[in-house]
């Protein structure tokens, strides 16, 4: 930390912002289409056989991912 204190004030605004997004995910939790159950999300049911394809559920994670790993580079 340097003399200002700027690192710990960028750190609480990022605290800040992950604790905003959170309580808005809890907010609208009943209203959002829970990953699994996404468009685009193939589930094949055969008999006893069932395969899964997590296609737009892996995108989503991957930009996600993308997003906070660049974030957290800068």
């Amino acid at each position: 930390m340097n003399a200002n204190g700027t690192d710990l004030g960028r750190w609480l605004i990022l605290a800040g912002a992950a604790l905003v997004a959170a309580g808005v995910v809890v907010r609208l939790a009943p209203r959002l289409p829970w990953p699994g159950h996404l468009p685009g999300d193939i589930t094949i049911r055969r008999g006893g056989f069932t395969v899964y394809i997590p296609l737009t559920t892996g995108l989503l994670l991957s930009l996600l991912v993308t997003l906070v790993a660049r974030l957290w580079r800068r």
